[in-house]
């Protein structure tokens, strides 16, 4: 499969001129959401600890040094989420039932706040590939039941915000 094929990202393959893929940008905007959500760190640290640790081989074996395409379209992601976390955080809530972002699994959490962002702001992307690549992440990031839910979140997301058809009744 060509590196730039749609298959492999999901998402016109290309981070950015830059090369490398959305998806893995996807990850590494989830590693540093995920470190600045425990550890309670601004954004700006966050992203250097990632860089820094894939530069320097740090304690992710599995993940080569990004592409630029790769960093800039993750610090977009990074920045969206922070910029605009509180009325993401509202949105999820609204569309979760019984279930406070608090209580969420912060793996799961993040996941649905990088979804919420490129619904809302990254009108470049399509709803449905931003559905697919938060479905993706949370089946290797997350637990058995990441998958379902937060499919189900992103997807009640993307029907308020208009981005995704309501669903016909049978």
């Amino acid at each position: 499969m060509a590196p730039d094929s749609p298959e492999l990202d999901g998402d016109a393959g290309r981070a950015a001129k830059g090369g490398g893929s959305r998806r893995r940008a996807r990850e590494f905007a989830l590693l540093a959401l995920y470190e600045v959500d425990l550890a309670e760190a601004g954004v700006q640290r966050g992203l250097n600890d990632l860089w820094s640790a894939l530069m320097d081989g740090e304690g992710l074996p599995d993940l080569k040094a990004p592409e630029s395409g790769e960093v800039e379209f993750a610090q977009r992601i990074v920045h969206g989420v922070s910029t605009r976390r509180d009325e993401i955080d509202t949105l999820i809530e609204s569309c979760s039932t019984n279930w406070r972002l608090r209580r969420m699994p912060v793996v799961d959490r993040n996941i649905l706040r990088m979804a919420a962002f490129e619904l809302l702001a990254c009108e470049d992307i399509p709803a449905t590939v931003s559905c697919n690549e938060a479905v993706e992440l949370a089946k290797r990031y997350g637990t058995a039941e990441s998958r379902a839910f937060v499919n189900g979140i992103v997807d009640r997301v993307g029907r308020q915000l208009g981005r995704l058809p309501e669903r016909r009744k049978r």
